[in-house]
């Protein structure tokens, strides 16, 4: 059984470290450059290392139990209200302890690199998306300064196109170019979206097929499942 817990206060450069016996008892605080917190670790005997599930922590996750660490992710709104003092790294890396050592405080399972890559597509879609959105509008908002106006959503673009491409419009030859060149925007971002579309379609069609090995696996293994979690695997 692990006799030490290491509160980890991440950062991009330099990371702050509380460790304490299980009983809560001050052993070390330490102020460590990335290269040095990896080297620590790796001389550190088994412990149970804490951080806040924020950007990065998964990552070193994985880093610190491939060392032989155990390791527990907290939600960031569980750790604020432990913080005693005033805000800065090392307060922020003893509430980390402390809320770990609650007997009923909720961690967040860390996520694999595979499952952090989907997740990457998924927000690059997203992002896309919301680029795609922005120059739907912009198009929308230079047409309705000439006296055409069309309904918000992407699905009115093909009615949008025709106004652009009709010989006859009132358009001046600059709208018409800067509106071509909007469409041509909106058709690259839409041929990318379609794209990311099907690969993340690929991979839920790979969740449906082995989320049931993955759900006894998870029970198995004693993981702590919410039900969103659950709904998704066991379904």
């Amino acid at each position: 059984m692990k006799d030490t817990m290491i509160g980890v206060d991440l950062a991009k450069r330099v990371f702050q470290l509380h460790g304490a016996t299980m009983a809560g008892e001050v052993k070390f605080r330490k102020k460590l450059s990335r290269d040095q917190f990896r080297a620590f670790m790796a001389a550190q005997p088994a412990a149970l290392i804490v951080f806040e599930a924020c950007g990065s922590a998964s990552y070193w996750a994985r880093e610190m139990e491939a060392l032989g660490h155990d390791v527990r992710l907290i939600a960031p709104q569980y750790v604020r209200p432990f913080v005693k003092r005033q805000k800065n790294d090392a307060a922020d890396a003893e509430a980390i302890v402390i809320a770990a050592r609650q007997p009923e405080m909720r961690f967040v399972a860390p996520k694999t690199a595979e499952q952090q890559a989907k997740a990457v597509v998924f927000r690059g879609r997203e992002r896309l998306v919301h680029q795609r959105t922005e120059l739907v509008n912009a198009l929308r908002a230079v047409l309705y300064e000439y006296g055409h106006v069309f309904p918000v959503g992407f699905s009115h673009l093909k009615r949008i196109a025709v106004v652009v491409e009709d010989p006859d419009c009132n358009l001046p030859a600059l709208v018409i170019a800067e509106c071509q060149d909007l469409l041509a925007q909106i058709a690259e971002k839409t041929e990318r979206i379609e794209a990311k579309t099907k690969t993340l379609k690929v991979l839920a069609e790979v969740v449906l097929v082995f989320r049931p090995v993955l759900c006894r696996a998870a029970l198995w293994h004693g993981f702590h499942i919410t039900r969103q979690v659950s709904c998704l695997l066991c379904d």
